[in-house]
């Protein structure tokens, strides 16, 4: 299917979304309560993932607890859905109330001297709310925005969310085109200031590095620290937490202030380590649908 005829196909989808975008939150969550429970208990929409994955990470919870985790995190995970949709229509001042940063000061330390920053993330939370970090910066234009991603399979969705995550003009840098972009960044005389979401499971010709998390022997993505290590930037890990359903609240922790001069590892050491804290804080909270670890078969 050629692109013209791709938009034609999914210009319905596109008004729908456009008009439920319109509506208030409040609204969306009732929508978002049904598709948790139809996610969650009716096409049990990777439900035995999210189920091992709990158990596993939790040994020490009862089944009550680990099923309450369960439960709350499809709510989570809907909710995110919707959020992400109004991203479509939310004025800038509703932005900067239910999705508020702390400590950008000391972001703002590090670019005042010059230096970039590598921002560790993860799908905890609502990470598409992240971009809007923009909005919190004195003097923006000094800073190259930019957040590193998956393309989807999908084209049209791919281009969809790609919109989404350019709303407060912030770059969308595809994996495989990171390192270009950021010499260009730094060709042009600014810094960059790039999310990367290191929480997933790394690529075949990455991973390379083992730790304890969350009870399990876990591979992480060491590519982002090596990145960060060859353009001598900064690591700076956002910590989320969830104040109120559509309130999120994110703290800047320092990881270090030049990657290139700490040992190999330290540094994907210290963000699995703050993630499993975060984690820890809201279980819930988390995307255990992702296959993170893998299972032996039975």
């Amino acid at each position: 299917m050629n692109a013209r005829l791709r938009n034609m196909a999914y210009a319905p989808l596109e008004g729908l979304l456009h008009l439920a975008a319109l509506l208030p939150l409040r609204v969306l969550y009732l929508f978002s309560d049904f598709l948790a429970f139809l996610a969650g208990d009716v096409i049990r929409y990777r439900r035995t993932v999210v189920e091992a994955n709990i158990a596993a990470s939790f040994p020490e919870k009862t089944a009550g607890e680990r099923r309450k985790i369960v439960r709350r995190f499809y709510r989570n995970f809907t909710d995110v859905f919707v959020e992400t949709i109004k991203l479509l229509h939310v004025s800038d001042a509703e932005m900067r109330r239910r999705m508020q940063f702390e400590n950008v000061e000391l972001l703002e330390r590090l670019v005042g001297e010059g230096r970039s920053i590598g921002l560790y993330c993860s799908h905890f939370c609502n990470w598409e709310w992240i971009t809007s970090v923009t909005q919190w910066f004195a003097n923006p234009d000094r800073i190259a925005f930019s957040q590193v991603y998956r393309p989807l399979r999908n084209q049209w969705f791919d281009r969809f969310y790609f919109g989404l995550r350019s709303r407060f003009h912030s770059e969308s840098i595809p994996k495989n085109g990171v390192l270009r972009a950021l010499l260009a960044a730094r060709k042009s005389g600014k810094v960059f200031v790039t999310g990367f979401i290191s929480d997933q499971k790394p690529s075949h010709n990455d991973g390379l590095y083992h730790i304890n998390f969350l009870n399990q022997d876990t591979r992480f993505i060491s590519g982002t620290e090596m990145l960060l290590r060859k353009m001598k930037a900064a690591a700076v890990y956002a910590d989320v937490e969830r104040v109120g359903r559509g309130y999120y609240r994110m703290r800047f922790l320092p990881i270090a202030d030049d990657v290139s001069q700490e040992a190999e590892n330290a540094v994907t050491g210290r963000y699995a380590r703050l993630l499993e804290q975060t984690i820890r804080r809201q279980p819930s909270n988390w995307l255990w649908s992702h296959n993170r670890w893998q299972r032996p078969k039975h």
